[in-house]
């Protein structure tokens, strides 16, 4: 077998990287060639009645040259010749093109305020059990299903003949090779997509007066979508590359990356901004108990993910920003655990899906906040305020592990921990202790290697996921937590219960 050489763009909603992997024989390796921060910038402008309002968007243009810069990279540090690029991204946002391939205005970010009551918009027009039976998809501010129609009633008039909707990893796709189509485990997501057809929905899109003509074309993870256009292949050096629609959504890349034995016992989280906390399930879960639970079902390759989104270390992150803001230097994430380390255990507790907790302007003025209105004290320090955000989630984890489990009547015993959050190490440990069972963590990079592992299927490298797991197993180490004081953590759990109530 000739060596195959693949490009990854992994694209999350704090910073992007870029891999090069490779394929030869029986043999994966990958390895990191470029990477930079972004986030959502925050505007402060006024609306028709000129009063001040948030605005957030995100700089499209910077995260594209960026992945430009790592197509430089690859030629430079790699190889001359690349076969196939892959995008995958946070599973949000997006935006409309004309006909004559402008962007109809700046790209908001999920957690922009014009979403804030959306939901109940979206609920006036279609009966919610009526959504989750077609899409099996919970509502959340940030569904697409909120964000089009949003746009549909506010800048309808921007909508022209021959305009489309590109979710944001086809807005890059579109910038490397004007592609337009987006694969399931993306459109899944939409909360506008039949879950079980894989088609937009008529029902959905007719009730949300959203034109299907604006809709992308759906294709499965795998499908060659396209090449590099030759403008861009000359200005890097490359050649005209295939352009493979990767598992685009993160997490359903991420939970292709879990090594994982028996797909009934294994619970995944994927661990990162958000953590996406599930199990592969080989149909969709529509019931109504499952709509209760807050329980969605996302396209997978070749299966269901069946989870929920918790709001992961999105608020360390926010506590690190405000200190940063505090402090005028950056702390280090080794600094953030020693402090964690040395706070006291359970001093408080918080449900970290509360929504004040979603978007506020100082997380660590809401979490006090969230303590005082909860009974409890306020964290005295910053270790507090750390340790009280890793023991909630981890507290948080065992309680979406036991609502998914009795949803699809099958136990978890045993945690896979993949992505970014798979190196932090305390909340590993704290994961096993508080679920009672053994957590494997790693691949570190699993967003980039499943990514990869589905061009692979594209480009017939392999024929399946199940058949990439040896290849991954290899190439990446997985580092094993045991549970300890587990009576300690029943307790706990029994207050984090209460707080939840």
């Amino acid at each position: 077998m000739t060596t195959k050489r693949l490009f990854a763009a992994d694209l999350g909603a704090s910073g992007g990287k870029c891999f090069a992997g490779s394929f030869e024989r029986d043999r994966f390796a990958m390895k990191e060639i470029h990477r930079f921060s972004h986030e959502g910038v925050s505007f402060y402008l006024p609306d028709r009645s000129g009063e001040f309002k948030e605005r957030m968007y995100w700089d499209d243009i910077f995260i594209y040259r960026n992945i430009v810069d790592g197509l430089r990279a690859f030629k430079r540090d790699v190889a001359g010749k690349l076969d196939s690029i892959g995008i995958d991204t946070w599973g949000a946002d997006g935006h409309f093109v004309s006909e004559d391939g402008e962007m109809l205005g700046k790209i908001h970010c999920y957690r922009d305020h014009r979403l804030d009551n959306t939901i109940q918009m979206v609920k006036k027009r279609i009966d919610p059990r009526r959504v989750y039976e077609i899409t099996g998809i919970h509502f959340q501010p940030f569904n697409l299903s909120n964000q089009i129609h949003w746009f549909v009633k506010n800048r309808g008039d921007l909508i022209r003949p021959g305009c489309r909707y590109l979710p944001i990893p086809t807005v890059f796709y579109y910038y490397l090779g004007g592609v337009k189509a987006v694969d399931s485990s993306w459109a899944s997501v939409t909360q506008l997509m039949d879950a079980r057809k894989k088609k937009w929905s008529t029902e959905i899109l007719k009730k949300l007066a959203i034109p299907m003509s604006v809709m992308p074309e759906i294709v499965e993870p795998g499908a060659v979508v396209g090449q590099l256009s030759a403008g861009l292949a000359e200005a890097t050096g490359l050649n005209r590359a295939k352009l493979v629609a990767a598992a685009s959504h993160d997490t359903a890349s991420a939970f292709a990356a879990a090594p994982i034995s028996n797909p009934d016992e294994a619970l995944i989280i994927s661990s990162g901004t958000w953590s996406l906390v599930g199990k592969l399930v080989p149909e969709p879960v529509t019931t109504d108990a499952a709509r209760r639970a807050g329980v969605s079902n996302e396209g997978g390759v070749g299966n269901i993910r069946l989870l929920k989104n918790c709001m992961g270390t999105w608020l360390a992150q926010e506590l690190r920003r405000v200190w940063r803001n505090t402090d005028g230097r950056e702390m280090a994430w080794s600094e953030f655990t020693d402090l964690a380390a040395s706070a006291k255990p359970f001093g408080s507790l918080i449900d970290p899906d509360d929504t004040s907790f979603y978007n506020p302007a100082n997380m660590e003025k809401a979490i006090a906040a969230f303590c005082s209105n909860t009974g409890q004290a306020v964290p005295a320090d910053r270790g507090a305020f750390i340790r009280t955000v890793y023991e909630s989630l981890a507290l948080k984890y065992r309680a979406v592990n036991e609502q998914i489990s009795e949803v699809c009547g099958k136990t978890s015993r045993v945690v896979h921990i993949v992505g970014g959050g798979s190196k932090n190490e305390m909340l590993n440990q704290f994961t096993a202790d508080a679920m009672g069972l053994p957590v494997l963590a790693g691949p570190e990079e699993a967003t980039a290697v499943g990514n990869m592992m589905v061009q692979a299927m594209g480009l017939g490298i392999i024929e399946s996921i199940p058949a990439a797991m040896p290849l991954i197993k290899h190439a990446f180490p997985i580092k094993q937590y045991t549970p300890a004081d587990e009576k300690t953590w029943e307790k706990a759990y029994k207050r984090f219960r209460s707080v939840l109530s």
